[in-house]
């Protein structure tokens, strides 16, 4: 990705349809983190460039006009023959999702496109034979900055040891990652979040974030760490959480840098992140904030 950029953000990744069922209803919404991100990312002014895999169907076309509508650009190679993917959503009492998938993450050829922020996570960056092409994108781009969310759900990166690896290969192409505190115990089992943070700095990315539900998020550079407190909502669900809070830092990450961040900087870019996902929990779906909420 080399010359003026032409994106903003270019984002690689899974987009799907969440099938939310509770105890009342079952309903469908646009879903796929990555696709979660670009939409966020595109509600806040940003030019957004998605890679993904959709099919040509009904789902699939849904999530199109879902994206555009956002402002989000689908790259023309983004439709393949298999039926659009899905993930079935049940949500508990507490407002906390669990997950069963149906999908698949081929192989594509490498976005060619200019972009400031490239950004990357979920089950694209796990799921073979995909994930190879995601960490060749990484490898190949010239972007100012790459952005890096696992999102890890076990149900699909499988066992532990090559899942771990796969996050540790990615982390080293990102210059940002962020990560929830479950995707933490998961990946680093009995570690604390501090050493998780270290860990991870020393892989070389500049900025970590861990988000802790609603107890907020701890961001982090090699110089400076810090606990952002949560904000009291009403949650109706948590679907798009973390998602919101990672385009809230791609779009921060995208105005100031990830190098050389002040305290004060580190502290403006955590709250705004906390902020947004508390919009987004407080309704229904990954229905993330749009520039003039925020």
């Amino acid at each position: 990705m080399t010359g003026t950029p032409a994106y903003d953000v270019v984002v690689i990744g899974e987009a799907l349809v969440d099938i939310v069922e509770t105890s009342a209803e079952t309903s469908e919404h646009v879903g796929g983190s990555p696709a979660n991100v670009a939409l966020g990312l595109g509600r806040r002014g940003l030019s957004v460039l998605l890679v993904t895999q959709l099919g040509s169907d009904e789902r699939g076309e849904r999530i199109l006009a879902h994206l555009e509508d956002s402002g989000v650009t689908l790259a023309p190679e983004s439709f393949t023959p298999r039926p659009t993917s899905t993930a079935l959503a049940r949500i508990g009492p507490d407002g906390q999702a669990s997950y069963v998938f149906d999908l698949a993450w081929n192989a594509f050829a490498l976005p060619g496109t200019p972009t400031r922020v490239l950004h990357t996570g979920s089950v694209a960056a796990f799921l073979e034979p995909g994930a190879e092409s995601v960490r060749e994108a990484l490898r190949a781009s010239r972007a100012a900055e790459v952005t890096f969310d696992p999102n890890i759900r076990p149900a699909l990166v499988g066992a532990h040891a090559p899942a771990f690896r796969a996050f540790e290969h990615t982390a080293r192409l990102a210059t940002v990652v962020k990560l929830s505190d479950e995707d933490a115990a998961w990946l680093y089992p009995g570690a604390s979040l501090d050493a998780v943070v270290d860990a991870i700095l020393a892989l070389g990315p500049r900025l970590v974030a861990i988000t802790l539900g609603s107890a907020g998020a701890i961001v982090a550079t090699a110089m400076q760490r810090l606990t952002v407190p949560g904000e009291r909502v009403a949650v109706v669900d948590t679907i798009g959480a973390g998602d919101t809070f990672m385009a809230s830092l791609i779009f921060s990450v995208a105005r100031l840098g990830s190098a050389g961040l002040s305290a004060p900087a580190l502290e403006r870019i955590g709250r705004d992140a906390v902020h947004a996902a508390a919009l987004t929990v407080s309704r229904a779906g990954a229905d993330l904030p749009w520039a003039g909420e925020l």
